[in-house]
């Protein structure tokens, strides 16, 4: 099943959600409608029941190139409060995906410049097709990094690399990504899409709340000491003992059924 808006596009594989930015002349680059379609594609995703994992990609062979700086600014110069306020709806939805009970996969092929950069990093897991090239381009244009990417990088590769990463605007290649740890796997060029839905599949036969305490506590445990993050995993547990879904693996795994949990191989 798909769903097209005038920017971006929605596909369900499943249980599986893909929200695909498709403005592939701007390499996908995030106007103010985009922004909003975006958006609300991903909360339609976070709130539909039936969804347990969302894909994040571009059409066209990009992945996005970050805000489209032909609409940064009109007749007149942005003032630092129409600035704020442009930019609280895109961190708002940075919040909503880093929140989510859902696992986030995204599928990257082409470029993820400044902003698209940052929403790869809003990711659980990063599926980079081999020609893929990252950027934190905003010290290019006299901007700071947004997109909640002075959040998320450093907790990805440490302080002092990101703020080589940031103060440089230097490309990073899907290897050096995969190196520096943000980029869970590289796959052929046209495949990441592919290779995340199956990653996203996978997950998606897991418990879902066993899943979605899972990334709770480990989107905590970087802010977190030993005792709170002991005290998560005893809570949590203590639920996923009680649930239908463990009952049911135990049941299977003594009475040697196939389980229903599956990650698919990498090739």
């Amino acid at each position: 099943m798909a769903a097209t808006r005038d920017t971006v596009e929605t596909e369900t594989h499943g249980a599986v959600r893909v929200v695909a930015i498709n403005r592939p002349a701007k390499r996908n680059a995030l106007d103010l409608v985009a922004r909003r379609e975006f958006a609300d594609a991903v909360q339609e995703a976070i709130d539909d029941e039936h969804v347990r994992a969302i894909v994040l990609t571009g059409r066209g062979g990009h992945f996005c190139a970050g805000g489209d700086i032909a609409s940064m600014h009109g007749a007149q110069p942005m003032t630092a409060e129409s600035g704020r306020t442009r930019m609280r709806s895109t961190l708002s939805n940075a919040e909503r995906l880093q929140a989510s009970d859902k696992p986030v996969v995204a599928a990257v092929e082409g470029i993820a410049y400044g902003g698209g950069f940052g929403l790869a990093l809003l990711a659980d897991l990063v599926i980079a097709a081999r020609s893929a090239r990252f950027c934190m381009s905003f010290s290019r244009i006299g901007l700071v990094p947004d997109n909640a990417s002075m959040y998320t990088l450093p907790r990805a590769v440490g302080l002092q690399r990101a703020k080589e990463i940031m103060f440089s605007g230097r490309e990073l290649s899907a290897e050096e990504a995969r190196d520096l740890g943000f980029v869970m796997e590289i796959v052929a060029d046209g495949q990441a899409l592919a290779r995340a839905i199956a990653v996203a599949r996978g997950i998606s036969t897991a418990s879902a709340v066993a899943t979605a305490m899972t990334k709770a506590a480990l989107n905590r445990s970087f802010t977190s000491d030993l005792a709170t993050m002991v005290e998560l995993e005893s809570m949590a547990q203590g639920i996923a003992f009680s649930s239908a879904y463990h009952r049911d693996a135990v049941d299977r795994f003594s009475s040697g059924q196939v389980a229903r949990f599956s990650w698919p191989r990498a090739d």
